[in-house]
């Protein structure tokens, strides 16, 4: 009987013993020396994808899947952020895939936060910067964080505090200065995202950020700044004058 054909999912539906083209296994070695001898900066975007594609097939050409999901979504960064939902609708993404992008995103995000974590804020604000720009500026949402810090400006916690849509994000400050009580935080830096890639505040923003400053400064608890996430820039309410 002849081989099934593959169905477009991820998985190839060949038996395990079937061995890779030639052609297949020498490029994926190349690739790999590549990128070992190279690091990331030695290979472009849709290479990279290569790489972790890989994993999740086995046995089939994955340049074509890789082109595929930057010609959708625009460069690795995106790719890697994308909802699960928003991937599978691409020809050739099964759950192996998502998982494998899933767990390559989870890694960036933890070693990003590792690096703020229990760490002095004000000293390491490069850092921080970094963080949010690596966990909210692909996102196609928009999303609030709450970053809360103890009495030397150390983080002692970073707590998503809630979900949006593409241009909204409801917000509770009577809930963010409570739970500033629960962790006995001193101080905050409020941080979300624009999913259109432009930071610049709405008013909305600006009235919720002065309703947190009142209910924070009426405890003692200072609002540091407030974030605004864009694709490739931030604003901070501090630096122009909104604080």
């Amino acid at each position: 009987m002849p081989l099934p054909l593959f169905d477009g999912s991820d998985e190839a539906v060949m038996p395990d013993t079937t061995q890779q083209p030639s052609y297949i296994r020498d490029h994926r070695k190349r690739l790999r020396n590549r990128f070992i001898e190279g690091g990331a900066t030695a290979l472009p975007d849709y290479e990279m994808l290569e790489l972790v594609l890989f994993r999740a097939i086995p046995r089939r050409d994955v340049k074509p899947l890789a082109w595929r999901l930057l010609d959708q979504f625009g460069d690795f960064n995106r790719v890697i952020s994308a909802p699960p939902d928003r991937l599978c609708e691409i020809k050739g993404v099964g759950d192996a895939v998502v998982l494998e992008l899933k767990i390559v995103e989870a890694a960036a995000h933890r070693l990003a936060r590792a690096r703020v974590m229990q760490k002095h804020v004000l000293s390491g604000w490069d850092a921080v910067l970094d963080y949010c720009h690596t966990t909210m500026a692909h996102r196609e949402t928009e999303q609030f964080r709450v970053l809360y810090l103890d009495r030397k400006n150390v983080l002692i916690a970073d707590e998503e505090q809630a979900k949006g849509t593409v241009d909204h994000v409801p917000v509770y400050p009577r809930e963010v200065v409570k739970r500033a009580l629960e962790l006995n935080a001193s101080a905050l830096i409020l941080v979300h995202n624009h999913p259109s890639g432009d930071p610049t505040p709405s008013d909305s923003d600006i009235n919720m950020t002065n309703q947190i400053q009142n209910a924070a400064m009426a405890l003692g608890i200072t609002l540091h700044d407030h974030l605004i996430i864009g694709k490739s820039r931030e604003l901070s309410f501090k630096t122009e004058g909104y604080l």
